[in-house]
């Protein structure tokens, strides 16, 4: 089994500041979008720093591991893939849910593009578990799972954050990646507490921690990753840092991208954030080197490490279930066990995991319907919240077509954006966002936009370079089918 060195301070890389990066000093790894690499098409910038010797780690973003349905094989073999070619220590991924409806629910499958927070019910952590020990089968190396940011909470939870995180790595052995901007998304938004989650979470699990910015409106944070960090996000990483030396801790950019020396400086803060938390910490006499991590795998990756056991439950009185959303615990599973002194890892569910993945499956397709289909906000649900989270992925969903289909704006000029979010609200996606752009695309067409016969013929030549074959066939029956998509779209 591979073993995991120390990090130390890097930055997530992306090919807008990709040059940027090469040149910046003190820069110990990256971080890549799994997503978006190319296996045997590594981009330059990445293979110059790996000849370096940085170290590179593949983050995935649309595994679901928090989803009802079983991890998709094809989506685990491209990360197993990723990891391979970077020659990676270890992958990451997100304690969330992307997608829902399909065959446990009978009904059409949709796309959230975006990560949700799953609910933390005995059911939700029963399936996370076993999703997350198929993922840690099926990849050549450590999984660490990050918990996320949410605009929304889900009625009748069971566990704090710091519980459900501490239970998933002490049954699974799952490495954490502890994002602590989402601690104070969460804190803003849902009133958690961040000095209480780290109380509870089991740092002696935590491969490296996420640092980013986000803005605050109408009260609400949005994890935007687009901004400065804040202060606050700053104290949250210098209380963990007191707590225990992080592995590796890695500054996030995705959008906005400043100048080269402000993320330098970002950095900087970052560094002497840790500098400062280590130097308190070994004045208090903690000493830094015995709150270390190992991050030595056991013999296999799904033995739980040794954890510390998190406090009691802190909720203020058990909150009362919501159909179809809280699980249904056995009766021996009506409090939060006490794991003993050994924390012995828990036996799997066995045959009762099947209902648990239904109940699961039905609340989270009913959320991301009222999310994304516009149909009724499930009961408990804020309604409020979750009309701001139906606007920001409606937001992310046009961004992010705009980035992927990048003549779309160009040929709609100033009213893509308008168009986009219109047809959106009915037509929720069903697969990526290049399959998105397409079908917006087809729908403009169908419809007899844009009303310039000039852009509209660019339009359908754009629609039809996409969506038939590539290259075109010239076979008699590809050639028909063109002909007819011509026809349909000739208004």
């Amino acid at each position: 089994m591979t073993q995991l060195g120390r990090l130390g301070t890097g930055i997530g890389w992306r090919p807008e500041i990709a040059e940027a990066v090469e040149h910046m000093p003190g820069i110990d790894w990256v971080e890549a979008v799994s997503e978006n690499l190319c296996p045997g098409h590594l981009p330059e910038s990445l293979r110059r720093l790996r000849e370096r010797g940085v170290t590179v780690v593949p983050h995935g973003v649309s595994l679901g591991l928090g989803g009802a349905d079983r991890p998709d094989e094809s989506r685990l073999a491209a990360l197993a893939e990723r990891a391979g070619m970077l020659g990676a220590p270890l992958v990451t991924e997100h304690i969330a849910f992307v997608r829902a409806g399909g065959a446990l629910t009978a009904s059409p499958s949709l796309e959230a593009g975006h990560l949700l927070p799953v609910p933390r019910t005995r059911d939700a952590l029963d399936v996370l578990c076993e999703n997350v020990r198929i993922a840690q089968a099926a990849l050549p190396v450590p999984l660490a799972v990050e918990n996320i940011a949410a605009l929304l909470c889900w009625p009748g939870e069971e566990m704090t954050e710091g519980q459900f995180l501490y239970d998933l790595a002490d049954r699974t052995g799952v490495r954490l990646l502890i994002d602590v901007a989402n601690l104070h998304t969460n804190h803003v938004n849902r009133g958690e507490d961040p000095a209480k989650a780290l109380d509870e979470l089991p740092v002696e699990a935590i491969a490296y921690v996420h640092v980013a910015g986000g803005f605050e409106r109408e009260g609400v944070w949005h994890d935007s990753h687009a901004h400065p960090v804040p202060r606050p996000v700053l104290d949250i990483l210098a209380d963990l840092a007191s707590r225990m030396t992080p592995p590796g801790v890695l500054l996030e950019r995705d959008e906005n991208f400043p100048a080269p020396a402000e993320l330098a400086r970002e950095l900087a803060a970052i560094r002497g954030t840790l500098e400062e938390a280590g130097a308190t910490t070994r004045v208090k006499g903690a000493g830094a080197a015995a709150s270390e991590p190992s991050l030595e795998p056991a013999a296999s990756d799904t033995t739980a490490p040794a954890l510390t056991p998190p406090p009691a439950p802190a909720l203020a009185s058990p909150p009362a279930a919501t159909p179809g959303l809280a699980s249904t615990p056995d009766p021996g599973l009506a409090s939060t066990p006490d794991p003993g002194p050994a924390l012995a890892s828990t036996p799997d569910p066995g045959p009762g995991l099947a209902p648990a993945r239904q109940r699961l499956a039905l609340a989270q397709a009913a959320l991301l319907s009222a999310l994304v289909a516009g149909t009724p906000v499930p009961e408990g649900f804020d309604r409020v919240r979750t009309g701001v989270q139906a606007r920001a992925l409606a937001a992310k969903r046009a961004d992010v077509v705009a980035k992927v289909a990048a003549e779309l704006p160009e040929l709609l000029g100033d009213g893509y954006r308008a168009a986009f979010l219109g047809y959106a609200q009915g037509r929720p996606m069903t697969g990526g966002y290049r399959r998105d752009a397409l079908d917006f695309a087809e729908h403009l067409l169908l419809a007899g936009h844009p009303r310039d016969p000039r852009g509209r013929q660019q339009l359908r030549d754009w629609w039809l370079e996409r969506s038939g074959p590539a290259p075109r066939s010239q076979r008699p029956t590809a050639r028909l089918a063109r002909a007819t998509r011509r026809v349909l779209l000739g208004h």
